[in-house]
C-alpha cells in the first residue's frame, strides 16, 4: 500500500494516511554494474549473468562517468537527445542495427539484457523455482499461432486482456492509449510485423524521467499450459499488447516489478505528460473549468469509483456504473433545461457497454426537455459505451478524477491551447543538497532552489481574481530499481516562497538559512507522499516565487525531475550561487620580516638545503596541530601536503622555502579562525552544511554541484575535520589561481591544449 505523510507548516511529525491498495511490495532489480554487453558478447556466457550486466544507460554514456557523465548528458539533451524523435537506446541497444544483424545472419534475435530465463519473471512470487513459475516455457508468437499478427484492425480495448499479473493499472493506461492513435504510435512505432523482414525483434518507446527511451526486446513470451501467462488479446493471434508489456517489464527489471502501481504513472510513461489527481468529494470549486481547459488542451482524463474490498472490484452499481474500473472523460456541455443552465459531462466506458442508466443517460426523459437540434448534436458525437450525466451527479457518483496534461510535442492539433513547460534535473545528496523538509530548519536551505516568474494572469472572463495558474510536478527517479535492496520510494514534496523585493531579478543567489527562518511558504504540495511523483495545481498573483523540492527526512539521496507547467508566459530558472573566488593578492613577505622563532623552527626541520619537502611539511603541520586539542583531526596526509606544496611552490622544485612556508602558514592560521567560527557546536569538526558557509566565508562561492563534490571528497559521515577543511581550501585556491593565470583576459573562459591540461590536473 502507499502511505501518505501530510506535513503542516509547523508539524513535528508525520501523520500517516493509507491512500491506495497495491498488490506487490517488491519491484525490480537493482543497478549494480556499469558495463554494457551486446548480443555478440553472449557467446559462452550464462544468460543470467549477461542479464545482470546489461543495464539501462544512455547512448554513448557508458564510456564516461561521474561529473563527466552529467556534463555530457546535458550536452546531449541540448542537442535533442531524449526527445520522442531521438529516443535514447535503452541499455545501448539500437533496434535498426540489431535487426539488420539478425537479417544478415539469418537468426532470430535473442535479447541478452532480458533473457528468456526465470529472473526475468520476478524475484518473489514469480521468483525462480516458485510455484507460479514452475513449468513456464518461453515461446515466440510464430510457435503459438499459425498466423501471428502484430496489430489486427487497429489497437483496441479487446487487445488488452489481463493475465496472471497485478498490473491492471498499466493495462488501464494502455487502454486509454488506444483511444488516441497518434499517442499510441509514439509508444508503438509503425512498421513492425511478423511478416515483413521478421527477425524476432521488436521495440517500443517510453518516457522515463524527462526523456524518451527506446526499448528493444525479443518476442519470446512466457507461456504456461499452452497459454500466455500475462497480457493477451481476445483474438488470440494479436501480440502487440503482450510485447508492449514485455518491453515495459524489461524497463523495470522484471514482470513482477509491474505488480502494483498507479494509472497516472502509466499515463506519464506513455505520453511524457504530467498528471494531477482530484478527490471528487473534496473537489475545488473551479473543477468544471479545470476539466474544460484540460479537454481543450487534448489532455487524457480518467475517472473511477473506489472499492472498499476485493469483492467490490468491477461490481456494478444500481445505475450501471462499475466500481474499481477506469472510465474516460471525453466532453463537457452546458444545455438549457426547463429555463435553467445545466452542466453535463460525457463519460466513456472502455468496455463499450454497461452504461449509466440515471438522469441524462441515452434514453432518459431529460433529453425531451431540450432543443431537438441540440439533443441530436450531442447524441451524434457519442460512441458505444459513452454517456452523458449531470456534472453534479458525476461528482457524487465517482470518487476520483485523474488528468494527464500533455506536453506541446504530444499535441497534433495546432489549434489546441497548451501548457508552457520546462523541466530541471536535480539531485539530493547527503550532506550537500538533501536538506529534508521545513521540519529541518538547519538544513532545509541546502535543498536545490528554483525560481518561477509568473508574468501574465489568466484570461478567464468568469474569474475576477488576478492570478496565474500553473502546475508543479516533482518526480523521484529510478526508485523501483532499489526495492530489491529493501529500499522504497522516498516521501517527497515541495514548498513555494514569495521572493522578497531585495532578491527579485537575482539569479546567482542561493537563499540561506535565515531567509527560511523568517519567511513562511505561500503554497506547497498538498502532501509529502511516497509516490513516484507529487504534483499540485496552484494559482498565485504575478510575481517571482521560489520552489524548494525536498524529501521529508534530511539526508535521503535520490535524483529527481522538477517540471513546471504554466498557462501563460513565465520564466523558470535554477537559483544557484555563481562560482567565484575573492582571492587576496599574494603577500609580499621578505625573509627579514619573518619572526626569528619561526625561522628557528623552520631551520630545524628544513635541514641544510633550507627547503621543506612534502614529508617534512607533514611532520611540521601534524606537530603544530597536535597542540590544538579542540580540533578533531587524524593528521595531514601526504596528499594534502602535496597539494599545499603545489599551491605555494613558485620554482617547480616541489619544496617550500622559508618565505613560501610563511605565506602558507599565514593562510592556515586565517582558515583556522574561520573553522572555529563555523564549528557552531564546538565539536572540533564541522557538519557539511557548516562547511558550506565556512567555504563562502573564506571567499569561495560555489554552486550545488561543487558542494556535492566537496562533501563527497572531504567529508566522512557528513563531518569535516580540520585537516580536510584546510586541504579543501588549499585545493580551491590552487585551482582558482591556475584558472586565472590561463584566463588572462578575465573572460571566464580558459583555453588549453592536452599537455597543459595534464600538467594542471596531474600536478594539482
Amino acid at each position: 500500500m502507499i502511505i501518505t505523510s501530510r506535513v503542516g507548516e509547523t508539524d513535528r511529525e508525520c501523520i500517516v494516511i493509507v491512500r491506495e491498495y497495491f498488490v506487490a511490495k517488491d519491484w525490480t532489480r537493482t543497478r549494480t554494474r556499469t558495463r554494457t554487453l551486446t548480443a555478440s558478447d553472449s557467446r559462452g556466457r550464462p544468460e543470467s549473468l549477461i542479464a545482470e550486466l546489461c543495464l539501462p544507460i544512455q547512448t554513448r554514456m557508458y564510456a564516461v562517468g561521474g561529473i563527466s557523465a552529467s556534463i555530457y548528458a546535458n550536452r546531449l539533451r541540448a542537442e535533442g537527445m531524449g526527445s520522442n524523435d531521438q529516443a535514447v537506446p535503452f541499455a545501448n541497444q539500437t533496434y535498426d542495427a540489431l535487426k539488420q544483424e539478425c537479417l544478415e545472419s539469418g537468426t532470430l534475435f535473442e535479447d541478452p539484457c532480458f533473457p528468456a530465463e526465470p529472473p526475468s519473471l520476478g524475484f518473489k512470487e514469480l521468483a525462480p523455482f516458485s510455484a507460479k513459475t514452475r513449468d513456464v516455457e518461453w515461446m515466440r508468437p510464430t510457435e503459438l499461432s499459425s498466423d501471428p499478427q502484430f496489430i489486427v484492425g487497429g489497437a483496441t480495448r479487446t487487445d488488452i486482456c489481463q493475465g496472471a499479473l497485478g498490473d491492471c493499472w498499466l493495462l488501464a493506461a494502455i487502454a486509454s492509449l488506444t483511444l488516441n492513435e497518434r499517442l499510441l504510435h509514439r509508444v508503438v512505432p509503425h512498421g513492425q510485423s511478423f511478416q515483413d523482414e521478421y527477425a524476432g525483434i521488436f521495440h517500443f518507446q517510453f518516457w522515463q524521467f524527462g526523456e524518451w527511451v527506446d526499448v528493444v526486446i525479443d518476442d519470446r513470451l512466457p507461456v504456461k499450459d499452452g497459454e500466455l501467462m500475462f497480457v493477451h488479446s481476445a483474438e488470440g493471434n494479436e501480440f502487440w499488447s503482450a510485447l508492449l508489456e514485455k518491453a515495459y517489464a524489461k524497463l523495470n527489471g522484471s514482470y513482477e516489478a509491474l505488480s502494483g502501481g498507479s494509472t497516472t504513472e502509466g499515463f506519464e510513461d506513455f505520453t511524457g505528460g504530467v498528471s494531477e489527481m482530484y478527490e471528487l468529494q473534496k473537489a475545488p470549486k473551479d473543477l468544471y473549468r479545470i476539466i474544460g481547459k484540460a479537454l481543450e488542451r487534448g489532455s487524457l482524463l480518467g475517472c473511477s469509483i473506489d472499492i472498499t474490498s476485493a469483492f467490490d472490484m468491477e461490481a456494478v452499481t444500481f445505475k450501471k456504473l462499475v466500481k474499481g474500473h477506469a472510465y474516460s472523460v471525453t466532453g463537457l456541455k452546458q444545455v438549457n433545461f426547463r429555463g435553467d443552465s445545466v452542466r453535463l459531462i460525457r463519460v466513456r466506458n472502455p468496455w463499450g457497454q454497461v452504461e449509466w442508466t440515471g438522469a441524462w443517460s441515452d434514453n432518459s426523459p431529460e433529453w425531451d426537455q431540450i432543443d431537438p437540434s441540440e439533443r441530436e448534436d450531442l447524441h451524434q458525437k457519442m460512441e458505444d459505451g459513452e454517456f452523458w450525466m449531470s456534472f453534479n451527479e458525476f461528482t457524487r457518483q465517482f470518487n476520483r478524477l485523474e488528468i494527464c496534461n500533455l506536453t506541446p510535442d504530444a499535441l497534433s492539433n495546432d489549434a489546441l491551447s497548451h501548457w508552457n513547460t520546462i523541466k530541471f534535473y536535480g539531485t539530493w545528496r547527503r550532506g550537500s543538497t538533501a536538506g529534508g523538509c521545513r521540519n529541518n530548519p538547519n538544513t532545509f536551505w541546502i535543498n536545490p532552489q528554483y525560481k518561477i516568474t509568473l508574468l501574465e494572469e489568466d484570461d478567464d472572463p468568469e474569474d475576477d481574481e488576478v492570478a496565474c495558474s500553473f502546475l508543479v510536478a516533482l518526480m523521484q527517479k529510478d526508485r523501483r530499481r532499489y526495492r530489491r535492496q529493501g529500499q522504497d520510494m522516498h516521501t517527497i514534496g515541495f514548498a513555494l516562497y514569495e521572493i522578497p523585493e531585495e532578491y527579485r531579478g537575482c539569479q546567482n543567489v542561493h537563499l540561506k538559512k535565515n531567509f527560511f527562518l523568517s519567511h513562511s511558504s505561500c503554497a506547497r504540495s498538498e502532501t509529502f507522499i511516497n509516490l513516484r511523483e507529487v504534483s499540485t495545481r496552484l494559482r498565485l498573483p504575478p510575481g517571482e516565487y521560489l520552489v524548494v523540492p525536498s524529501t521529508f527526512e534530511s539526508g535521503k539521496e535520490a535524483d529527481f525531475v522538477l517540471r513546471v507547467f504554466t498557462e501563460k508566459q513565465s520564466e523558470t530558472e535554477e537559483l544557484d550561487d555563481e562560482i567565484s573566488a575573492d582571492l587576496e593578492d599574494e603577500e609580499e613577505i621578505s625573509e627579514d620580516s619573518i619572526d626569528d622563532s619561526f625561522k628557528s623552527m623552520f631551520s630545524q626541520l628544513a635541514g641544510e638545503d633550507m627547503e621543506i619537502s612534502i614529508y617534512e611539511l607533514r611532520t611540521i603541520l601534524n606537530r603544530v596541530i597536535s597542540r590544538h586539542k579542540d580540533l578533531k583531526t587524524d593528521g595531514f596526509s601526504l596528499e594534502s601536503c602535496r597539494t599545499m606544496v603545489n599551491l605555494m611552490d613558485k620554482d617547480g622544485s616541489a619544496r617550500l622555502g622559508l618565505v613560501e612556508f610563511q605565506i602558507l602558514w599565514n593562510k592556515i592560521r586565517k582558515w583556522l579562525i574561520i573553522f572555529r567560527q563555523f564549528d557552531l557546536d564546538k565539536s572540533g569538526a564541522m557538519s557539511s552544511y557548516e562547511m558550506r558557509l565556512a567555504v563562502e566565508s573564506a571567499g569561495f562561492k560555489l554552486n550545488n554541484k561543487l558542494h556535492q563534490i566537496l562533501v563527497a571528497r572531504y567529508a566522512e559521515n557528513e563531518m569535516i575535520d580540520f585537516d580536510n577543511f584546510i586541504c579543501c581550501l588549499v585545493k580551491l585556491e590552487a585551482m582558482f589561481r591556475s584558472f586565472q593565470q590561463i584566463d588572462k583576459e578575465g573572460s571566464g573562459m580558459a583555453e588549453m591544449n592536452l599537455t597543459e591540461w595534464l600538467y594542471l590536473t596531474m600536478c594539482g
